[in-house]
């Protein structure tokens, strides 16, 4: 089913004759409201999908010391 723009301005009229010229800046708040937080709600649920799908990057091993200096233990129990 083709979209025609003489639809467009049918629905237009007969919400213009629903509603009225005072009631349309509040519904076409209504809709912008409700299309933000439909975009937010999804973009949170790809977030969520996409960081449960990828693997958790292991933390580096900490590097063990062959220096066979002073160790840090022994300088703060000097103190």
């Amino acid at each position: 089913m083709p979209f025609h723009p003489l639809w467009l301005l049918v629905i237009l009229a007969v919400v213009l004759i629903i509603f009225g010229p005072g009631r349309l800046p509040e519904l076409g708040g209504a809709v912008g409201k409700a299309m933000r937080e439909f975009r937010k709600a999804t973009n949170e649920i790809t977030n969520e999908v996409t960081s449960a799908t990828q693997p958790k990057p292991e933390p580096p091993a900490p590097a063990e010391s062959t220096a066979t200096g002073p160790s840090s233990e022994a300088n703060t129990s000097k103190s």
